[in-house]
């Protein structure tokens, strides 16, 4: 299975957090597993770097990190920019605005990965290869 991680399971994975579920933990864990890593990850860990540096760490320690971990990288392509428009939540939901998370279920969607997040509001959007742990 080809797994694109949602950046706080990246992050949680990467420090070995207690946050991290099992079930993502053995997802991760399986060889026959791919892990992927988004380019939007890394623009979303430096933002917040930059705002919060005493509580992040910049976007490039982060992915040394990921390639060493055996992850990834994907960048973001023309074709996931254009599933934006047909992302959609019932007006019902809770308002989500994250455009990270939008921009990363776009790509796993495109890339036809499973998106692998812990924050159950993305659920809402009704894309089949969302898998919350």
């Amino acid at each position: 299975m080809k797994i694109l991680l949602d950046t706080h399971i990246m992050l949680w994975a990467m420090t070995d957090d207690e946050q991290l579920p099992q079930k993502a933990r053995e997802l991760i864990e399986n060889e026959d597993n791919e892990i992927f890593f988004s380019i939007i990850s890394l623009w979303e860990i430096q933002i917040k770097h930059i705002l919060h540096p005493e509580q992040m760490e910049n976007s490039k320690v982060i992915a040394r990190y990921c390639h060493e971990s055996d992850f990834e990288l994907i960048n973001l392509s023309e074709r996931a920019i254009g599933i934006l428009p047909d992302l959609k939540r019932p007006d019902s939901a809770p308002r989500h605005k994250d455009p990270f998370d939008k921009m990363l279920i776009c790509q796993a969607v495109a890339e036809e990965m499973t998106f692998l997040t812990h924050d159950s509001l993305l659920s809402d959007y009704g894309v089949s290869n969302i898998m919350l742990v």
